[in-house]
């Protein structure tokens, strides 16, 4: 007879695929939805590797990371839904710092200060670029398929070897598992990209500042 954990994993490993299989091939369409679940992931994952380079324990390992993991989540998913510019802002930033931190840790590089501090940089830097040249259409959808092709990969990997390294860094749990898995990301964000910039050639997400639609007293 078939466990009830195992019903749980395989419906809850169906529910991730269809989401990433969404996310990838329409994200752009859906992004002003996925503003705040975008921020606090971010954060929260943010937030945790901080506490992790700064007291050096493991990700998420203690309660102090999963506490300031949330508070930077819920900060950044507050601005992400108030402010349009910022929730470009974070997207484009947890981009950059997503794949500058994968690949120095892909190469070898263990994830320390020097690594945070590079990706800390480089987001920021990414973040600052978008902004000024007006470029976040295409950013949006990148991110978005990128984001998508894991969310696939990561479940695939975490319903046959669970491990914390998905989450702190799944690029290198993709090669460790398979370089296949790691090729297939590449296919499928490459795919995504392109379908979504098909789709949205005609669209364009308009601007916000809920801030200003908030009732004042």
């Amino acid at each position: 007879m078939i466990g009830e954990s195992f019903i749980t994993m395989a419906c809850a490993g169906l529910i991730a695929l269809i989401f990433g299989t969404v996310l990838t091939f329409s994200g752009y369409r859906l992004f002003i939805i996925l503003l705040p679940i975008w921020g606090f992931f971010f954060g929260l994952a943010l937030g945790a590797q901080t506490v992790q380079v700064l007291f050096g324990d493991a990700f998420l390992a203690t309660v102090t990371s999963w506490i300031v993991g949330f508070i930077v989540a819920l900060v950044f998913a507050v601005l992400a839904y108030l402010f349009y510019f910022l929730a470009v802002a974070i997207i484009s930033g947890a981009l950059g710092y997503g794949i500058v931190v994968g690949l120095l840790t892909w190469i070898g590089l263990e994830f320390n200060w020097l690594v945070w501090i590079i990706g800390l940089v480089v987001g920021i830097a990414f973040a600052i670029i978008v902004l000024v040249f007006n470029i976040q259409k295409w950013v949006i959808i990148a991110a978005t398929s990128i984001l998508g092709a894991g969310v696939i990969i990561a479940t695939f990997i975490l319903l046959f070897n669970p491990s914390e390294e998905v989450l702190a860094n799944p690029i290198q749990a993709a090669w460790n598992t398979s370089p296949l898995l790691t090729i297939l990301f590449l296919v499928l964000a490459v795919l995504g990209v392109i379908g979504q910039i098909r789709s949205n050639r005609n669209y364009t997400i308009a601007s916000y500042n809920r801030w200003e639609e908030l009732p004042s007293e």
